[in-house]
């Protein structure tokens, strides 16, 4: 089967062709769309039959680690002793030339077929289009989780938003859901503001030419937000959205940040205004509950996916997809097989 492959680091992706094994026990081999269809059973899988469409979770959940006894799965630590990159048994499934190929959060999508193991694949509805079934799996369920799931925004809230890339333009969506009254939004960029406007915020701030803690609060009535959201995971913004929520608010950091950064957040500012900073990981939902509720929600016409999808790609126009991701050019792209 083709793969997209990265061979060296800030290189175009190869197409290449891959051998792959078959699944192995609690293992499913899927053909891929955009998202997926079951197409082979390993031994003792059970959570999906063979013709179920399924949305990829790139977290696993074991079902008995502290974390998944508690439902809250993507926090999952019952498989950190094998490397996120193979299978659980830590051998790899694809090879080149007889050497192994990692599989990105032991998924890795851009390929024709994937074996994974099974409790990362969820069953949605049959009549979810694969390109919303793919977006779900990881730009929706992090933005709008991160608003209904983490922060439990409350209907009549304000809310900011820093970054209006995928995550950013869904937790516009989900602070939408949520019946937030002010949604502000911010970037850098006129366009992605405008996407931001498409999907719900009642105001926007560019960065570049606006004092974004001083506007936030104009708009707010002097406050600041009731919650403010990091969808891009920086030093600043992490400090950003703190000095930006009113007393009493919540900031949240949505965006993966480098490993080495470090925040200079005001402690006497949290205690003193009783400020809340939290993070949140895949928007903390829970998949195999979450994908399906966002597939309603999809479908019931509550959230706007077709919209969020600027355009797709066939599977060898992937690098221009990439290219037009890092220059802004698209809210989301997806890759069709």
């Amino acid at each position: 089967m083709r793969a997209a492959v990265l061979t060296e680091v800030n290189k175009p992706l190869q197409i290449l062709d891959l051998e792959q094994e078959g699944p192995k026990t609690g293992e499913v081999r899927v053909q891929v769309k955009a998202a997926g269809i079951v197409a082979e059973l390993g031994p003792g899988v059970s959570n999906v039959k063979k013709g179920d469409h399924v949305i990829f979770s790139f977290r696993p959940h074991c079902g008995h680690c502290r974390y998944c006894s508690r439902g809250r799965t993507v926090l999952c630590s019952g498989h950190n002793d094998t490397p996120r990159w193979r299978m659980h048994d830590g051998t790899a499934r694809v090879k080149l030339n007889g050497e192994p190929v990692n599989q990105m959060a032991r998924i890795g999508t851009f390929s024709e077929y994937v074996v994974c193991p099974a409790e990362q694949v969820v069953t949605v509805r049959k009549d979810l289009p694969w390109t919303h079934a793919a977006i779900i799996g990881c730009s929706v369920a992090t933005g709008v989780g991160a608003v209904i799931r983490h922060a439990n925004v409350e209907a009549g809230s304000s809310v900011l938003v820093v970054g209006c890339g995928g995550v950013g333009l869904n937790v516009v969506q989900g602070a939408k859901l949520a019946g937030a009254r002010t949604i502000i939004a911010c970037d850098l960029l006129d366009n992605k503001l405008g996407y931001a406007r498409e999907f719900g915020a009642t105001h926007t701030i560019n960065a570049k030419s606006e004092d974004v803690v001083k506007r936030t609060q104009e708009l707010t009535d002097g406050f600041g937000a009731d919650y403010a959201f990091d969808a891009i995971g920086g030093e600043k913004t992490a400090v950003l959205v703190l000095d930006a929520v009113a007393a009493g608010g919540h900031a949240v950091l949505v965006g993966i940040p480098a490993f080495a950064a470090r925040a200079p957040v005001s402690p006497s500012a949290m205690v003193y205004g009783e400020k809340k900073l939290t993070g949140t990981y895949y928007g903390s939902i829970r998949p195999t509950i979450d994908f399906a509720m966002l597939a309603d929600l999809d479908m019931d016409k509550r959230i706007d996916l077709d919209s969020l999808i600027s355009r797709t790609y066939k599977f060898d126009e992937i690098n221009e997809g990439f290219r037009l991701m890092t220059t802004g050019g698209v809210a989301r792209g997806v890759i069709v097989f």
